[in-house]
């Protein structure tokens, strides 16, 4: 890859805009809350059409604005991921696209010098059972040959609509699809509403992952031009992968993986070690990760795609919290240093900073959240 191109010669540095265009029901619950649904696509199916267009479009468009572009350029950030959704195009009945939002997006970031990475962040029928795959407890997006096709054409469709674009960095395929260790231990995988639609569901093989990249990589490299990249994620299986995109000719291509603190502290072991290790216990998990990611990186440049600075020891030590986040946010940006670069998630929750003047980030930072970045930012969490 040239030089120019971001997370070769400079790193990249960015945010995702997540909660925008596909909606999880943890960053703003009150979305969901004259239904009552757990996922975006059941809060469609629960709402009247009319009364459902009004909602997103109001959450749309107010939830990120051009001020929000601007403010992640001045501080410093050189790319946005834009998580959009497999119904973007308003072609699914019963789902309103939001296609125009993205196009308002490119201009936003060509004003503020921005680059932008769309993130195909569900599919039909879901990749990984989560809230953010759309659709909690059903996986089974992969056994249905139309559904994997239809993917394709979108991902086909955004990449000729943008390709022109000056602020386009390249196309994720796919977000979080997700491997057998993973459905295993997420309580979501059985958390279906519906359990005949999840009847059949299961983690995306390796071999079937391989073959959907091989033809999203055909599809799309003809399309874009040799310096906007194709990223994959690594399905949570980043090891896996070795040298797989450089036997398979990829050119132009990075693999995407996420690394949460508080995902690691799920396994019964994290929830046993002393409050005076955890330090220590986090500083271990984070090099472990920068290991992986110079292995992978040997073949294919590697970005960290997702991370924040959340954990679980500010709660069992809440009169350091400053000091614990500042100093887990140290620790991981510079593991980071060793990929392409890195994403935070996310940009914001519930869409409410109002109150930020009002927080002395030097004594009472309670009310501040480490998963939206501008509470991160005022909090001087992350220097």
């Amino acid at each position: 890859m040239a030089s120019d191109v971001l997370g070769v010669g400079e790193r990249i540095d960015g945010v995702s805009l997540g909660n925008w265009l596909v909606l999880e029901r943890w960053m703003k619950p009150g979305i969901f809350a004259a239904s009552g649904e757990a996922d975006e696509i059941w809060l469609h199916r629960a709402t009247e059409s009319a009364e459902l267009e009004s909602l997103l479009t109001r959450h749309r468009d107010t939830y990120i604005t051009e001020a929000d572009f601007r403010n992640i350029a001045a501080h410093g950030c050189n790319l946005v991921r834009i998580p959009v959704p497999y119904f973007i195009f308003g072609d699914v009945s019963g789902h309103p696209g939001c296609i125009e939002y993205l196009d308002r997006a490119f201009d936003w970031a060509e004003r503020t010098g921005l680059k932008i990475l769309i993130d195909l962040h569900t599919v039909p029928g879901s990749q990984n059972g989560f809230d953010n795959g759309g659709l909690t407890g059903v996986v089974r997006w992969h056994h249905s040959p139309r559904a994997v096709s239809y993917a394709l054409n979108v991902l086909a469709c955004l990449a000729r609509r943008y390709r022109d674009r000056a602020a386009l960095f390249g196309v994720e395929v796919l977000n979080e699809p997700i491997d057998w260790l993973t459905y295993a231990a997420s309580p979501s995988s059985r958390q279906a509403k519906a359990k005949s639609e999840a009847r059949g569901s299961g983690p995306i093989p390796m071999a079937f992952l391989k073959r959907f990249y091989r033809e999203s990589y055909r599809r799309l490299r003809p399309i874009l031009a040799e310096n906007q990249i194709i990223v994959f994620h690594d399905g949570f299986r980043l090891g896996r992968w070795r040298d797989w995109f450089v036997r398979e000719g990829m050119q132009g291509v990075m693999l995407d993986t996420h690394i949460y603190l508080v995902m690691a502290e799920h396994f019964p072991l994290f929830r046993m070690i002393p409050e005076r290790w955890m330090m220590s216990c986090y500083r271990l998990f984070v090099c472990w990760n920068e290991r992986r990611i110079r292995r992978a990186a040997r073949y294919t440049p590697v970005i960290v795609g997702e991370w924040c600075v959340a954990n679980n020891l500010v709660n069992r030590t809440p009169s350091a919290r400053n000091a614990v986040y500042r100093e887990v946010a140290a620790m991981q940006r510079k593991a980071w240093s060793a990929s392409a670069g890195q994403i935070y998630w996310s940009y914001q929750l519930r869409g409410n900073r109002a109150f930020l003047p009002t927080i002395d980030p030097q004594s009472d930072t309670s009310r501040l959240d480490p998963w939206d970045l501008t509470h991160v930012w005022h909090a001087g969490w992350m220097v």
